[in-house]
């Protein structure tokens, strides 16, 4: 009999390859039962992708092991956003989609994920009898928070020209680029895997390699044949049962391809190695912050839209929140601690505007993210300081304090 992870991997395997099935064979589903279906091939292919890119750290440096992982992991998120933009070329109703799911699931990682981590660690060193509750990043990760500061002092000026330009593209893409070569320099350390992955990483290097690659291919394949289906039956689905599509698309697509990498984020919070939970949501902030949000102008432009990707006034408004919720995301995390206060803090301020969807609340949302940004930016300047340095050095560098 297959011990248990190996099962698990078999069953996502099989959820994985039903969305490729469904397309060959041109099996009809409608609406609702099409969104269920292909978004849990999605989900299934999160968890594929997660399980291997955390196998995958054994055989390159820690951080661009987490960087790695944390952009495949979101490849699911990225191939539904992508499809949105894509198809707003010929469909312009389409534009509005590819800003709500790309706000959606930025606002979701920092609002959700990363409380999501600072409590399961509290939980996990009060049952371990660990002496402080408050989650400790290493110093190398000083590297992701400066990159991300780069890229979202640049998304301010996206909602004041209201639009995404291929010039908006070359910024965030080269950030992107920047950081990729920036954490592939890091000394190589040991890497800390749990669960289906410390099980995938064990075999000899060549069969690993393998069935990492296999892993690969399958989710990836797998996420291609769903993308589409599962971006037209989620409006197809709002359309049908009176909800806003807009919304729906927001936060139902983040949340079936995003949980499988909040999971493992979780469970290294759960072994109190928190700066590898929090550390992978860290990364994946950085990539979609500029990868995603660089990748759209690029994929309207494709689609045979124009130069820029026009935002109206809600989509505007979202963008507007989604950097506000990023400043103080940094903010929180600037001096290497997040605090269960913090995490609080963003948990209660992300669940309080789920409820105000108008473009007012939206905004008045976004100037307490700035106004609480800027307060504890000015108390941590001095760190500031350390992740600006930490950024343009060549190495990761101990300061005072730390």
């Amino acid at each position: 009999m297959l011990p248990s992870w190996a099962l698990r991997v078999a069953a996502a395997v099989a959820v994985a390859l039903s969305s490729i099935a469904f397309r060959l064979l041109s099996v009809g589903l409608g609406p609702v039962a099409s969104a269920v279906a292909y978004g849990a091939a999605v989900v299934a292919s999160a968890f594929l992708l997660a399980w291997a890119a955390e196998a995958a750290q054994v055989d390159v440096s820690a951080s661009l092991a987490v960087a790695v992982l944390a952009l495949v992991a979101v490849l699911p998120e990225y191939a539904v956003d992508l499809y949105f933009a894509f198809s707003a070329g010929r469909r312009p109703e389409y534009a509005q989609y590819a800003a709500a799911n790309m706000t959606g699931s930025n606002r979701l990682l920092i609002g959700l994920g990363w409380p999501m981590v600072a409590f399961v660690f509290a939980v996990s060193a009060r049952r371990r009898k660990v002496g402080t509750l408050t989650l400790q990043l290493e110093p190398r990760r000083r590297v992701e928070l400066g990159y991300l500061a780069m890229a979202g002092v640049y998304a301010f000026i996206i909602p004041l020209s209201r639009r995404l330009s291929l010039v908006d593209a070359c910024v965030l893409l080269g950030i992107f680029v920047a950081y990729g070569l920036r954490v592939a320099k890091e000394e190589r350390t040991e890497p800390c895997l749990v669960g289906v992955a410390a099980s995938l990483a064990a075999p000899p290097a060549w069969r690993r390699r393998g069935v990492v690659a296999g892993l690969f291919i399958v989710a990836a394949a797998a996420v291609l044949a769903a993308a589409k289906p599962f971006a037209d039956s989620l409006v197809q689905t709002g359309e049908l049962l009176g909800i806003d599509e807009f919304l729906l698309v927001q936060w139902v697509a983040p949340l079936a391809s995003e949980a499988p990498e909040m999971i493992v984020a979780a469970l290294f919070a759960s072994r109190c190695n928190c700066d590898a939970g929090i550390g992978t949501l860290l990364s994946s902030k950085v990539n979609q912050w500029t990868l995603l949000v660089g990748c759209l102008p690029v994929a309207y432009f494709v689609g045979g839209g124009g130069a820029h990707l026009h935002l109206d006034a809600r989509q505007n408004a979202e963008f507007f929140l989604t950097a506000a919720q990023t400043a103080l995301g940094i903010a929180f995390f600037v001096d290497l601690r997040f605090r269960p206060r913090e995490a609080v803090a963003l948990l209660l301020l992300f669940s309080l505007q789920l409820p105000f969807p108008q473009q007012e609340m939206r905004i008045a949302f976004a100037v307490l993210y700035l106004v609480l940004a800027g307060f504890i930016l000015a108390r941590h300047r001095a760190h500031l300081a350390a992740v600006l340095l930490a950024t343009v050095a060549r190495r990761e560098r101990r300061v005072s304090g730390d």
